[in-house]
């Protein structure tokens, strides 16, 4: 059983990219998704960071709320 945190910075470091604020908030500002698109979809990802996110969206709640803040920051 996975009893680990599912967070905001706990996704940056699934995703392989540093989880400290101050790389959240620049990663914030240099990154943005564009109207109607999904999360997983951005050409920004890697093609194994995207894979992991639309995995994530349709089949894993334990990152839900982790996925909705990451959204929200770059939307």
């Amino acid at each position: 059983m996975d009893t680990s945190k599912h967070n905001l910075y706990t996704l940056f470091e699934q995703l392989g990219l540093p989880s400290d604020d101050a790389s959240i908030e620049r990663f914030a500002r240099h990154y943005r998704l564009q109207n109607g698109q999904n999360l997983y979809q951005a050409q920004f990802w890697t093609e194994a960071q995207a894979s992991f996110l639309r995995d994530a969206y349709e089949q894993d709640a334990e990152w839900a709320g982790a996925l909705d803040a990451l959204n929200s920051l770059i939307r």
